[in-house]
């Protein structure tokens, strides 16, 4: 299974990012997303996941949870935006996956067994910071992330 991974669009969603994020079988995106085209757009693609980040506002992001949990492919998957908001206990509730955005740094790290995935930010550009996307796949009981830059 292929899960495209997504986060600070900030309104801005990049034709390759859409490009990055075909045919994924689920897309989640980690918040601050900007306006409510561009889940509309994502769910053209796959079905989506999504949270409210600190910067969506009004009536559409008001009914976004500031966490999801989900199963997808057997494995238990955690989203929030902010990674301080990760709750300490997701190894021991069967979690396998965190995904968080906010800082538009794309990394993936592991830590007590859990997958920690940030797709960095595919909205405007800030500072120097890389453009991406990211992919989790997941066979089985393995899970691999992935980061992909976009030009």
């Amino acid at each position: 299974m292929k899960i495209g991974l997504i986060s600070d669009t900030h309104g801005l969603l990049r034709p390759e990012a859409l490009a990055a994020l075909e045919g994924c079988e689920w897309i989640v995106h980690a918040g601050d997303i900007g306006k409510p085209e561009i889940l509309d757009a994502l769910r053209r693609l796959a079905p989506v996941a999504a949270v409210r980040g600190n910067n969506d506002h009004g009536e559409w992001a008001d009914v976004l949870p500031h966490e999801v949990e989900l199963e997808l492919g057997g494995l238990r998957l955690h989203v929030v935006h902010q990674p301080e908001h990760l709750p300490a206990d997701l190894a021991a509730r069967g979690v396998r996956v965190a995904i968080c955005g906010h800082s538009h740094k794309p990394r993936i790290d592991e830590r007590d067994g859990v997958l920690l995935v940030n797709p960095g930010s595919a909205g405007p550009r800030r500072f120097r910071l890389p453009i991406a996307v990211g992919r989790l796949h997941i066979d089985g009981t393995e899970v691999r992330a992935e980061l992909i830059e976009l030009s």
